[in-house]
Order: structure tokens, then sequence, then C-alpha cells
């Protein structure tokens, strides 16, 4: 099995969990059936990678003068959005799509912090204990 096909299912298992906790807290969201969970879980993941990024990088003033908050705005409309073209998938209003926005982003926080080691990024906890090797293709003066 392919590991970036595996990444792919670990992050759509996340976004359903994370679709699923917003559904059962009653913030004005519901979703029918777990058919239509699914065609929300790929739908958001197609928007978060097409339209995210042009919402980004058109809104970046609006970004930077929020602190990063209009990030939030941005997932929240992306979600409304979902609600809007997936029959089955019920979305209130706008404060229940930050709602939603902010469970789906929590849960993605905390879970990738399990799956990734935590935060085995540059300078985390999984790179510490670990000397760091020289590259091989640099000449030392």
């Amino acid at each position: 099995m392919n590991s970036a096909f595996l990444q792919l299912l670990v992050r759509w298992a996340i976004l359903a969990l994370g679709v699923t906790l917003a559904t059962k807290l009653g913030i004005g969201i519901s979703c029918d059936s777990g058919s239509t969970l699914l065609v929300v879980v790929v739908l958001l993941s197609f928007f978060n990678v097409i339209l995210k990024p042009l919402l980004v990088l058109f809104t970046l003033p609006f970004i930077v003068l929020t602190l990063g908050l209009g990030m939030v705005v941005i997932n929240a409309l992306l979600f409304l959005l979902v609600g809007r073209l997936v029959d089955g998938f019920h979305v209130a209003g706008f404060w229940s799509a930050v709602g939603g926005a902010l469970v789906v982003s929590i849960t993605n926080i905390v879970l990738n912090m399990f799956t990734r080691g935590g935060g085995g990024g540059p300078g985390g906890p999984a790179a510490r204990g670990k000397p760091k090797e020289k590259p091989t293709d640099v000449i030392d003066i």
C-alpha cells in the first residue's frame, strides 16, 4: 500500500471524526447518514485543496490584520458551502459553521499530534533526542 495513499486515508478518517463530533455536539450541524458523511468528507477535502489556497491568497491582508482569525472565517465559509451543496448535511447558519470549523480544526490538531508522534517536525519532541547527521553533499571548510 502506498504511503501517500495511507496518509490520505488517515486525513479523511480524522476529518470524518471531526465532522461527526461537530454533528453530535448540537451546534446546529446534522448529518443524515454515513454515506452523506463520506460525501461531506470528500468534498471538504477537495475544497481544502482547491478553494482554500485561492481564498487565502485573496484575503491575505484580512488574515494578517486579524492575526490569523480570518482563517477560521474561511474554514467556516467552506463548511457552510458544503452544507448548502450536500443534501442530508445541514448547517443552520454562519455561527454553526464557525463552531463546526473549530471542532474540525481542534480534532485535526489533537489527532495529528498523536499520528505524527508528538509533533515530529523540525525541533519537535521527536527530533530533540537524536543527534543531527551531517549532510554528505556539503563541503565543510
